[in-house]
């Protein structure tokens, strides 16, 4: 199922990484583990936020995508189902 996740970082943990040089090496670890169909990078609410569109094959995955996050990142994370176009059509399609 395509789902969003939005992770947003903690300043201080992240400001931590950004001067130690390992924020890099943290974020593609994360990415490399996912394998996002695509990803987002900027500021929401004044806060580092990531935005990730991914494929979860089971619900057993949850901890596995979101614990690097909360554990290296001290971020707070939200996951929910998503849809493109084509998924928003042949659902639409199914109330008729």
């Amino acid at each position: 199922m395509r789902m969003l996740l939005k992770a947003t970082l903690d300043t201080e943990t992240s400001n931590e990484l950004v001067r130690s040089g390992r924020m890099p090496d943290a974020m593609r670890e994360m990415l490399d583990d996912i394998k996002p169909e695509a990803a987002y990078f900027g500021v929401l609410g004044g806060r580092r936020t990531a935005l990730l569109v991914f494929d979860m094959q089971d619900n057993s995955d949850m901890p596995r995508i979101g614990e690097p996050f909360f554990v290296e990142l001290k971020a707070e994370v939200e996951v929910c189902p998503i849809m493109n176009g084509e998924d928003l059509a042949k659902g639409l399609a199914g109330l008729r």
